[in-house]
């Protein structure tokens, strides 16, 4: 089991956790430090880069979709202390995701004729929308997988793209509030060549992560995928992270091992 788990949500933006029953999934999970990283938001219960919870160290993350050249990729940063310029960008992007999210739940009531009940908030995400459908008495659909797949997937008819971060632009924001910057789930782009090369510019990279999702359109690329992203970690001297990406309670899928965290830990305390 890994020591910590770097890649975490909760009800801060389309988790299912709270800072309440975090310790006890860690502790369910044999996870000694968890990182919380929520899409485009801070969590606002942690007022620190770490802080202890009941004997869980957590750390003050964030996931934010910026625009590469190539594809949206996601950047984790890790141990934020707020910017002032990190939060505007970040009411911004919220004002966007509360917009968008409305725009999604009036499509797919459209499409399937239903009243989902939900409105969109802060934090508001597709996880929301498609667990709305599947609860829905009058919806045949029994998991959020499907309703990515045929509703709000991003080629999906109900899909409403978002006004996202350049890649520049983030990574600079996030550089300036925390204490380590990476790549997320580097094999889940459709170009992972593209991502990892962005790589030059960051600290680290997602190593340890479920493997659940191919991605591309060539199965060979799939393949060598995990030897590529380790080039990548040697090329450029990067941190290899990792997590399980939790939107439910269950921790510790993935994650790293007490001497990587360490390394992450002294980035963080500067």
């Amino acid at each position: 089991m890994p020591y910590a788990d770097l890649h975490v949500h909760t009800t801060a933006s389309d988790g299912e956790l709270t800072l309440n029953t975090l310790p006890d999934a860690a502790r369910d999970a044999g996870v000694s430090a968890v990182a919380v990283t929520d899409h485009d938001t801070l969590h606002p219960g942690l007022d620190a880069p770490l802080t202890d919870h009941e004997g869980v160290e957590v750390v003050r993350g964030i996931e934010l979709r910026v625009e590469a050249p190539a594809e949206r990729v996601d950047l984790l940063g890790y141990g934020v202390t707020e910017t002032p310029a990190l939060r505007d960008e970040l009411d911004r992007l919220q004002a966007d995701r509360i917009e968008r999210g409305q725009r999604i739940v009036e499509n797919v009531e459209e499409y399937l004729g239903v009243d989902l009940g939900v409105e969109s908030h802060e934090g508001f995400g597709r996880p929301h929308v498609a667990r709305a459908v599947v609860a829905h008495p009058d919806t045949a659909y029994e998991d959020v997988s499907a309703v990515f797949a045929d509703l709000i997937g991003d080629d999906g008819p109900c899909y409403v793209a978002r006004d996202v971060t350049g890649f520049e632009q983030g990574r600079d924001l996030l550089a300036d509030a925390c204490g380590a910057v990476g790549l997320a789930h580097p094999l889940r782009y459709e170009d992972p060549d593209a991502a990892l090369a962005l790589c030059a510019d960051l600290d680290a990279v997602e190593v340890h992560y479920p493997y659940d999702r191919p991605v591309g359109h060539d199965a060979d690329t799939h393949e060598d995928g995990p030897e590529r992203v380790r080039r990548a970690v040697e090329e450029h001297d990067l941190l290899a992270l990792g997590g399980s990406d939790a939107h439910g309670d269950e921790l510790g899928t993935s994650g790293v091992e007490r001497g990587e965290y360490r390394r992450l830990r002294r980035r963080i305390r500067g």
